[in-house]
């Protein structure tokens, strides 16, 4: 079986899923060999010295090799599996700043909001790059791919390519532990399935595994009676959807609320970047990109205050170059090669695909996530109940907007990516979001598609 991992110059990804590779006793008795990819030769070189040291640790006889070829790392491949982003801070710093500076009120800007688009388009042409190479190259292959924004890159390589591409988030497990924390039941004893988008998902089911017991309405019971300030910043605005919407909603605050209009009530502490405005456009020549300040705390040295970063860069550092113990992590890249590859059958309980009536009344090209299953080798939905019209309509609006991104990048249009951005739900004015338009029109220039 041969794997590929693209973007494999990033200790975080690469090293997450190496070891879960090489954890795997399906995969190591099927015969793995791992083809390490990435731009980047340096960091490529340090992913490959350590993909060794974990195959000399374990034993395994797994064959490994490194290249900055595309074509070659691709072809032949069963399963290939990406996370790519380019510049991401400075250009993520942009997504969360210049839609606030117009007066839209945006919490996050990654995976939705006005910035979310722009993040998609500069993520289009090369992930659309990876998915021809692997159509010419290895066109039976699984495209497995971790890179943001899931469900609207997922769209476009859907939609413009024939490879079966399948977005992977751990955006469910994060809900599903909220709800554990709150019912103060093992997951392992919760049976949960949920049905949506990435990072806009709705748990449909919530049951006692042992006894079958449907336990929404004490889910109901505990929230109303737990202090309203405790774990505000990941689940105020949850709490609030459940009640008004009645589902439990997933991921957490910040990733929810970029697909409201008044999320912005419930998460009035996000600070995702910050920067002194008068000391001018933190993104001119010579400029430091502003400040990441998303779960940053404070350390007293000797010389004064530094930031403590416990966000990616200790994520990062969790999986460098050392000698912990390994360990497989929650990310379903894995089960789904041990199910396809292996016959394994594994629980895949959110994957990104299209929805080919798995959740109805949403259109069937629109890329959702549901829970799976592999039938005769290939990865299918689980059949899901309706969403309630009020969340329907509002995971609707978002599918729109997504068939449109997609139409703008197809046809270079500034015309349909206006109206992507006038149909988001943050977006309360049409002369401030045509100069929004056009100022990350200009500043990112570099990375997007053109566009008349």
């Amino acid at each position: 079986m041969k794997v590929t991992l693209i973007g494999a110059g990033s200790r975080q990804f690469a090293g997450t899923i190496v070891r879960d590779l090489l954890l795997s006793q399906p995969i190591a008795d099927k015969g793995l060999e791992i083809v390490l990819m990435d731009v980047a030769a340096q960091p490529l070189a340090e992913m490959e010295s350590y993909a060794r040291s974990v195959i000399e640790r374990l034993g395994h006889r797994a064959i490994l090799s490194s290249t900055t070829d595309l074509d070659q790392a691709v072809s032949g491949a069963d399963f290939i599996v990406a996370a790519i982003e380019v510049n991401r801070y400075h250009y993520w710093s942009q997504d969360f700043t210049i839609p606030r500076t117009y007066g839209f009120k945006q919490v996050y800007g990654e995976n939705g909001g006005p910035g979310g688009l722009f993040h998609a388009l500069r993520q289009f042409a090369p992930l659309l790059e990876i998915a021809r190479s692997i159509e010419k190259n290895a066109p039976d292959a699984y495209f497995l791919n971790f890179s943001n924004p899931e469900h609207k890159v997922c769209e476009a390589i859907s939609r413009l390519t024939n490879v079966k591409v399948v977005g992977l988030c751990h955006g469910y497990f994060a809900g599903a532990g909220q709800i554990s924390r709150l019912l103060d039941i093992p997951l392992e004893n919760l049976e949960l399935s949920a049905a949506g988008i990435n990072h806009f998902q709705w748990f449909q089911t919530i049951r006692d595994r042992r006894t079958g017991e449907d336990l929404y309405p004490r889910l109901r019971e505990v929230e109303r009676e737990a202090n309203w300030v405790s774990d505000w910043h990941e689940i105020g605005l949850s709490r609030i959807l459940f009640r008004r919407f009645g589902l439990w909603p997933s991921p957490s605050a910040n990733h929810i609320g970029e697909y409201l209009s008044w999320a912005d009530d419930y998460v009035p502490a996000q600070l995702q970047y910050f920067h002194d405005r008068a000391d001018g456009s933190p993104w001119a020549e010579g400029a430091q990109t502003p400040e990441w300040h998303y779960h940053i705390g404070l350390v007293d040295t000797e010389r004064g205050f530094h930031a403590r970063r416990t966000d990616e860069t200790l994520m990062s550092l969790e999986a460098s170059l050392d000698e912990r113990p390994l360990e497989s992590s929650e990310e379903l890249a894995i089960p789904i090669i041990e199910w396809i590859g292996c016959g394994v059958e594994r629980e895949l309980p959110a994957v990104n695909i299209p929805n080919r009536g798995a959740i109805p009344g949403l259109p069937d090209e629109m890329v959702v996530e549901v829970p799976a299953k592999v039938v005769d080798g290939e990865l299918v939905p689980l059949q899901m109940e309706p969403l309630p019209e009020g969340i329907s309509a509002m995971v609707r609006l978002q599918g729109s907007i997504h068939k449109l991104l997609v139409e703008a990048y197809v046809e270079q249009s500034k015309q349909k990516l206006l109206q992507a951005i006038l149909l988001d739900p943050v977006v309360d004015n049409h002369n401030r979001a045509v100069a929004m338009l056009d100022e990350f029109l200009e500043r990112q220039m570099d990375s997007l598609p053109p566009l008349h």
